[in-house]
């Protein structure tokens, strides 16, 4: 057991962490302390999530405090309420921390608008001063001297962060590029020009942060589906309580236009649920007593009166929430690649700017040294790199929130990018292709009887039977049964039933039944389970019970199709007769039945062997023994409509409606939000090379330097933001 460390989850908000490249830093930071297992810090939500060891916890926790304050001085770490896994009793700890995360939540919104309000009433006052500056006949000392004082109370802030992470070793950030570029306005007696650029930076980080935030916002009111209390009944009173407080077993009352906090099922009351928070899907869901409910739905109409039977840490909304949060952990190889560039591009550009300043004037004849250094520190100005490394994480995010929207949860940015390579779609069919329910498919009745006929007498005949075939007939059948017209019930194993019906004897089973009761009957080749059905030694015709396919599956094979797919192929592990019909319905590429689960994941390994080693296969499965090939695939896809926990956990991808056809729309989701990303990537490159060049000859100045920095980042962020647009998707 001494091996076995214990290993414990925290999650901190982070509270001022407006720059990705300061997330960055931090994660680094933190990963690199002793103790600390696993650590990310996710840009898009501000939250640092770390695993570390407990019987360290506070040497690591305090390390880590002071690590980000080495870092970024103006970032705060806040203990999250509700991720607390600590062993103690358990509603105090939650109580009391939830009431905490409310309070810094709010701090934090506060906190924010303060700092904004501060900075537009510096930016004000220097630049009346800068103005004053501009227009007196100053000269000399006393013309610097105004100048510098409105660039203090512009950018001293900017000026103090550069000299605290220069004396701490951290030199190549965009405070130190700010500062020694105005200052190196100051040292060739641009005055204006050194005021006016740290304006112009000033007023575009305040446009960043501000675009950086919607963006967040719109992402985190995409999983605003958080239930704030529930109604828990105390003797004979409801009490509001946070639904972390809620025990399995408790009685909860949920209000017409309320959430329902905990998954339950219902005792009381019907009710329509809106569903849209979870599935995507808009169609309102009827409820009566007996139903399952899950957290996150709307009650729209009716009182429901609901037996709570997850606590909150297991509750639909509590998993969905952390999928989704979770998510952006899971880097995409093309934010991977934006880290480790944005590491080694800023020395580069940084020697390179040096270089520019000392060169030209010691070879160039008639260089002047002002002139090159003016040059060297627009370069530098344009060189930084935070388009880039704020909206890329954005986009993906925004992506894995779009898809959210959508009923699709994607565990990780990885998995939405490797969506552009599938090439290879692999079904299961019963629960994906099919509903996975039996229904009557059609009657035939003999000559001298009626359809009616044939489906009551069977509806009687399978009045006693608990068999999902015997459930679909007297689903089909419109009447009421009445159960005292039977008498002398009789079932025969392997073959069907023997009733006596007001006096008739009927049969009701497989075709062994009539050859064993020696009665001619017309054999039925439709596909599915046939039931046939005699009276009185009579053949009067037979039933065709089968698996319904899904009402979108034709369409979502279509959609695939259009979208490039080059194989899609069913696995089944019912009869070769059944998949060959549904896959000819459906028009697959290639069907294997009888299949076993060991057998699915045969298939998968063939295809592996078959394909380009960069296209991808996708397999979308829904049931328990779906895991193998779920975690086998590149990419595992779960119908996890509201069903078997084993394969929502093994996939990667959970489609939380059961619809097929939203494969199509997570493929579309996914290849618009790597559009999206490298529509910034190349925008934010581009721009940079361009002004790069145009500095480097003299003909770009400081303005336009500091324009292709942070105007092209506020540009970067809003482009981010379409991802999140998913109508008509």
């Amino acid at each position: 057991m001494s091996e076995e460390k214990q290993l414990l989850k925290k999650e901190f908000t982070l509270e001022g962490l407006d720059c990705a490249n300061c997330a960055m830093k931090i994660e680094n930071g933190i990963a690199s302390i002793n103790g600390v297992s696993e650590c990310n810090v996710n840009f898009a939500t501000q939250t640092l999530s770390l695993q570390l060891n407990e019987t360290e916890r506070d040497s690591i926790l305090a390390k880590a405090e002071k690590t980000i304050t080495r870092l970024e001085p103006h970032v705060r770490m806040v203990e999250k309420g509700n991720k607390i896994t600590v062993s103690v009793p358990h509603n105090h700890a939650h109580a009391h921390h939830e009431e905490h995360d409310h309070e810094t939540h709010s701090h934090t919104h506060e906190h924010g608008a303060e700092n904004t309000k501060k900075l537009i009433g510096r930016l004000v006052a220097g630049t009346i001063v800068a103005v004053g500056g501009f227009f007196a006949p100053l000269t000399g000392v006393a013309e610097f001297s105004l100048f510098f004082l409105a660039y203090l109370i512009v950018g001293g802030d900017i000026l103090y962060r550069a000299i605290k992470n220069i004396l701490r070793g951290q030199v190549f950030d965009e405070h130190f590029l700010m500062a020694i570029a105005t200052l190196g306005a100051f040292a060739i007696q641009e005055y204006p020009e050194g005021v006016a650029v740290m304006l112009f930076y000033q007023i575009g980080e305040l446009f960043q942060g501000i675009a950086v935030n919607r963006s967040r916002k719109s992402i985190t009111s995409l999983m605003d589906i958080r239930p704030d209390y529930a109604n828990v009944k105390d003797g004979d009173q409801f009490k509001k309580i946070s639904p972390e407080q809620v025990k399995i077993g408790d009685i909860i009352f949920v209000k017409p236009g309320e959430k329902i906090p905990l998954d339950g099922r219902v005792i009381e009351g019907s009710s329509s649920v809106d569903t849209s928070a979870l599935t995507g899907e808009s169609m309102p869901r009827d409820i009566k007593i007996g139903n399952e409910v899950l957290s996150g739905f709307i009650n729209n109409n009716g009182v429901l009166t609901i037996e709570v039977t997850k606590d909150f840490g297991e509750s639909t909304v509590t998993k969905i929430l952390e999928l989704v949060q979770n998510a952006s952990s899971k880097k995409a190889p093309t934010e991977n690649f934006i880290t480790k560039f944005a590491r080694y591009y800023t020395p580069v550009v940084v020697i390179t700017a040096a270089l520019l300043a000392i060169l030209p004037p010691l070879i160039i004849s008639g260089a002047t040294f002002s002139d090159w250094l003016y040059r060297a520190l627009v370069f530098l100005v344009i060189s930084c790199p935070c388009a880039l490394v704020v909206s890329i994480p954005l986009g993906f995010f925004g992506g894995i929130g779009a898809a959210s929207k959508k009923g699709i949860l994607v565990k990780g940015s990885n998995y939405l990018e490797a969506l552009n390579a599938v090439k290879y779609v692999v079904f299961d069919k019963t629960g994906t292709l099919t509903k996975g329910v039996f229904e009557v498919n059609s009657i035939h009745a003999a000559p001298g009887f009626s359809e009616e006929e044939v489906l009551e007498y069977a509806a009687y005949a399978e009045v006693h039977s608990n068999h999902p075939i015997a459930d679909s007939i007297r689903k089909a059948f419109p009447g009421k049964i009445l159960e005292e017209r039977i008498k002398e019930y009789q079932e025969i194993s392997g073959h069907g039933i023997s009733v006596k019906l007001d006096g008739r004897n009927v049969l009701a089973g497989n075709k062994k039944l009539m050859v064993k009761e020696n009665i001619e009957y017309v054999q039925n080749e439709e596909i599915g389970t046939v039931i046939y059905v005699a009276v009185n030694q009579e053949f009067i015709g037979s039933i065709v019970i089968s698996d319904q396919i899904k009402d979108d599956a034709k369409k979502a094979i279509q959609l695939l199709k259009e979208q490039g797919i080059k194989k899609t192929v069913m696995l089944t592990g019912d009869a070769k007769k059944v998949g060959d019909k549904i896959g000819a319905l459906l028009q697959l590429d290639e069907v294997h039945a009888d299949l076993l689960p060991q057998h699915k994941v045969e298939e998968i390994e063939k295809l592996d062997e078959q394909k380009q080693p960069k296209d991808k296969i996708l397999f979308v499965g829904d049931g328990i023994n779906d895991t193998p090939v779920l975690a086998r695939a590149d990419v595992g896809m779960a119908m996890g409509g509201l069903g078997a926990d084993a394969a929502i956990e093994a996939a990667d991808i959970v489609i939380m409606t059961d619809e097929p056809s939203k494969i199509a729309t997570a493929l579309s989701i996914a290849k618009r939000t790597r559009r999206i990303v490298w529509q910034n990537i190349i925008f934010a490159l581009g721009i940079k090379a361009i002004f790069l060049l145009l500095g480097a000859f003299g003909i770009a100045t400081m303005w336009e330097a500091v324009f292709s920095d942070v105007g092209v980042t506020v540009l970067a962020v809003l482009n981010a933001m379409r991802v999140l647009r998913v109508k008509g998707l």
